[in-house]
């Protein structure tokens, strides 16, 4: 078992790119994107088109080692800071096997 930082992120799917790059610019080793998001938060009126926002986001979840933290956070929170978005920073246990998806 190995200590691992776990990111989660909900953006707007227009920032995906950036904030993919700013991951990668980070040092963190891979992700997982899924399209096409909707929730509720707890920021904002409360007012919800799901059928509009559904389509417009995404959630981005990575591990990484927790020495990267720093880069990660300098580089997702200036990204999240100007195009919005929310993100959420956790510490995970990596159970490694001997084989691998993706």
């Amino acid at each position: 078992m190995n200590a691992v930082k776990r990111i989660e992120i909900i953006a707007n799917y227009i920032e995906l790119e950036r904030i993919l790059k700013g991951l990668d610019q980070a040092g963190v080793p891979g992700y997982t994107v899924i399209r096409d998001v909707a929730g509720k938060s707890t920021r904002g009126d409360g007012k919800h088109d799901l059928a509009m926002t559904m389509l417009d986001n995404v959630y981005i979840v990575a591990f990484f080692p927790p020495e990267k933290l720093d880069a990660v956070v300098a580089n997702i929170r200036a990204i999240l800071n100007k195009f919005g978005g929310s993100c959420f920073i956790s510490d995970a246990m990596e159970m490694r096997t001997t084989k691998c998806v993706g």
